[in-house]
């Protein structure tokens, strides 16, 4: 069996993945060959890997950081909360049910079956494996049923690493409290790590020493509160940090696009490549005027688009993007806003809700039906045929994406020929090549997350909208993988002049 090393927090958001991300990277970067593994994640933003495996999204970015291929045994348990109908249960990838809470505690037993045979497989092909945890290990209504956190610290012989966020306060009272509550699983912690410290350190410094007086483990590592990190985050929190990145000019004209903001939105990460582009302005938002007065406004995917749509006509949302569309702005539907702005959406088998049909929005000339299948693969694709204001270039063949969705779209589709992996380019019951999306005058959708990172795609789209208001187009000058690959350089960095690495490598056994 590898190596391994586990990082918990004190509770949700406390920095885990993001300290999980970097040490794949100072790993690496140490000649090791290290992989990241997640038993359990709850998270909307998921991420198609090469043999057509649904995982979290942390966990590919952390696949990324070690410079490997992500894996479906990165993250062999995915739950996607799907409101009222429950969460949807992936395994290895693949999904096998819709279960309630109650359901799925009875399937831990055979959820924690997978999680070993996903260790087992990762420990043969890798040197170390960097775990991450989920929320707080500390929950003792939820212990019996851990599969994710000091479970999988015990069988992985992982010491732990537990890490505290000052920022939210009472960073001590929290790493003493889940020490207390864990009792003697509290002997697999080795060592604290407090994270997005600001402010004087000597006045933090006497509580390190008393920490380690009241629990008998030190702090190895107290890291800076860190701002516009420019990398994915994994849930709805990191909305709240959307700004204008550090690549952004000031007093120069703004393309503003607006996200509307979904209550069960996922692949919002499919949006961060915008941030770095120095004349756009990106937020998110369910403000009526945000959204008429927008240059783009993108309705992005849902893990219910049936509820989320509902809602949105509830606040007359639909009838602000209709006006929007109106007055020429670019509107933009990503998977499940892609299915919303088609003319019906049938749901026979009580997918996602009890509504049997519902009228779209109308702006796209097609309908949504969901079956019981789900599509996830990995997607080259060419535009094919006519584009917003203007006519697309050779260099737009050749796009990268993904697709995750449940339900399948027909009518006037025909923006992109794709071809689907693991899957074959042409459609296997009919022979014929493979089209997606749909395109109407300013109003576009595709089912493809991840189309944006494509960097000429990205700024064509951009200077649609400059084109539209007046302004010349601005050449491509933002290349996202390099901007996104020393982030996670940058953060390394941090982590790794913040923290006792000789302390990990010692508790390890390197």
């Amino acid at each position: 069996m590898a190596k391994a090393l586990m990082i918990q927090g004190t509770g949700s958001g406390t920095g885990k993945s993001l300290i999980v991300t970097a040490l794949c990277r100072i790993f690496r970067d140490m000649g090791i060959n290290v992989a990241p593994f997640k038993a359990q994640n709850m998270a909307l933003n998921s991420y198609i890997t090469g043999d057509g495996g649904e995982i979290g999204r942390a966990q590919a970015l952390q696949a990324e950081a070690a410079r490997i291929a992500p894996a479906v045994d990165m993250n062999p348990i995915l739950l996607k909360a799907s409101g009222d109908m429950g969460s949807q249960v992936i395994v290895h990838g693949k999904v096998h049910a819709t279960m309630k809470a109650r359901e799925y505690y009875a399937f831990k037993k055979n959820a924690w079956q997978a999680v070993k045979a996903s260790f087992k497989r990762l420990s043969g092909r890798y040197d170390l494996i960097v775990m991450e945890g989920a929320g707080s290990p500390a929950e003792i209504n939820l212990m019996d049923v851990d599969i994710v956190n000091m479970a999988a610290a015990k069988y992985a012989k992982a010491p732990v690493i537990l890490v505290g966020d000052i920022d939210k306060g009472g960073v001590f009272a929290s790493l003493y409290g889940t020490v207390k509550l864990l009792g003697k699983d509290s002997r697999h912690i080795k060592a604290f790590i407090i994270n997005k410290f600001r402010g004087d350190f000597g006045i933090l410094k006497p509580g390190l020493e008393m920490i380690k007086d009241k629990t008998g483990k030190q702090v190895i590592g107290v890291l800076p509160y860190i701002r516009n990190i420019g990398l994915p985050e994994e849930d709805g929190l990191a909305l709240q940090r959307i700004s204008n990145f550090k690549f952004q000019i000031s007093n120069s004209v703004k393309i503003k696009i607006v996200v509307v903001r979904l209550q069960y939105i996922s692949n919002f990460t499919d949006f961060d490549p915008f941030v770095c582009e120095p004349d756009v302005e990106l937020v998110y938002s369910s403000n009526p005027a945000d959204i008429e007065n927008a240059d783009i406004v993108i309705i992005p995917g849902s893990k219910n688009t049936i509820k989320d749509f509902m809602l949105l006509k509830e606040t007359f949302l639909d009838k602000s993007i209709k006006r929007a569309y109106s007055k020429g702005v670019q509107i933009i539907g990503m998977c499940g806003g892609y299915q919303m702005l088609g003319r019906k959406i049938y749901d026979p088998h009580s997918v996602e809700s009890n509504h049997k049909e519902i009228n779209g929005i109308g702006l796209l000339s097609i309908e949504t039906n969901f079956g019981k299948n789900k599509t996830t693969c990995r997607v080259e694709a060419e535009l094919n045929g006519k584009w917003v204001n203007g006519l697309m270039g050779e260099s737009h063949k050749n796009l990268k994406g993904y697709e995750i969705h449940m339900g399948t779209s027909s009518g006037d589709i025909g923006l992109f020929k794709i071809n689907r992996f693991p899957y074959s380019p042409i459609d296997r019951l009919t022979g014929s090549p493979i089209f997606d999306g749909s395109i109407n005058g300013n109003c576009w959708g595709t089912y493809l997350h991840g189309i944006f990172e494509n960097d000429l795609f990205r700024r064509e789209v951009i200077n649609s909208a400059r084109r539209k208001k007046g302004l010349p187009p601005v050449a491509c000058t933002v290349r996202y993988a390099g901007i996104k690959d020393s982030a996670i350089d940058s953060l390394a960095n941090v982590v790794r002049e913040n923290i006792d690495l000789n302390y990990i490598k010692e508790v390890i056994g390197l």
